[in-house]
């Protein structure tokens, strides 16, 4: 069932989307050669707390899995999504680290993604996937409009990834968000547009896609959460989330 929000909640909402969009930047700034993905887990979960805030990840249980034991995901190269913080990972020049940050304000939840490099870009083509799944997040953003079809987010993502030459993956996506950190409806990373649901103010959803420098598929890792490239080539992944309104969308996680 598809949840709309009401002003008040919409409003919460947008504290969550700004205590998110304020941690994503103060880990941002520990993201060095050396640092372990534990020390950033670490520094979001303080930055949470100070802003009277709770993290959505930690304590989260997947389908058939235990509890996620970590405030963010931190997923290195080949890792898709759901990567678990650990003092064991360290940092490497180099490195492509996608960072996935949840925050509940007064119940109600935001979710957002970032994917950057550990110093320089390892390759050219490793700096594209980047560059065109950022560009895949601002284009499916530029569908979430009143009266839309909720398909055309995932074929203006899947135009892009295509042009481009990118795998997509398919089993994740967006997602409707709010008192929960998954509602419905689920929204996949392609498709052909005008189909589905209608985008109505009031739906808040995560928008998120996830490029690969390969192939499509995905494997989960013996800790049953780290989502990985069947092939073992990079992935990238952004997101923000984002309600329709009467005149268009506000992106609640935005960054300034």
């Amino acid at each position: 069932m598809i949840i709309l929000k009401s002003a008040e909640e919409l409003d919460k909402m947008r504290k969550a989307g700004r205590i998110t969009a304020g941690t994503i930047g103060r880990v941002l700034e520990a993201v060095v050669p050396g640092a372990t993905t534990a020390d950033l887990d670490a520094v979001a979960e303080e930055y949470i707390a100070e802003q009277g805030a709770v993290p959505s990840f930690k304590g989260y249980r997947g389908a058939s899995k235990a509890p996620f034991p970590a405030t963010i995901c931190a997923s290195l190269n080949d890792e898709i999504v759901h990567g678990i913080p650990s003092k064991d990972r360290r940092l490497e020049e180099g490195d492509l680290l996608s960072l996935d940050f949840g925050a509940i304000w007064q119940g109600f939840h935001s979710d957002s993604a970032v994917t950057v490099f550990v110093g320089m870009a390892p390759s050219a083509e490793a700096e594209r996937l980047v560059k065109t799944t950022e560009a895949a997040l601002d284009a499916a953003i530029a569908e979430v409009l009143p009266g839309g079809k909720l398909s055309d987010i995932g074929h203006a993502i899947e135009t892009v990834a295509t042009r481009e030459g990118f795998g997509i993956v398919r089993e994740y996506g967006g997602h409707g968000i709010g008192r929960s950190l998954h509602e419905d409806p689920f929204i996949q990373n392609w498709g052909k547009p005008d189909r589905g649901p209608e985008m109505r103010p009031g739906l808040v959803i995560a928008v998120e896609p996830m490029l690969n420098l390969g192939e499509d598929e995905t494997a989960i890792t013996p800790d049953g959460w780290t989502v990985v490239t069947a092939d073992g080539s990079l992935s990238a992944h952004f997101e923000h989330t984002v309600a329709v309104t009467r005149g268009g969308h506000e992106v609640l996680t935005a960054r300034d």
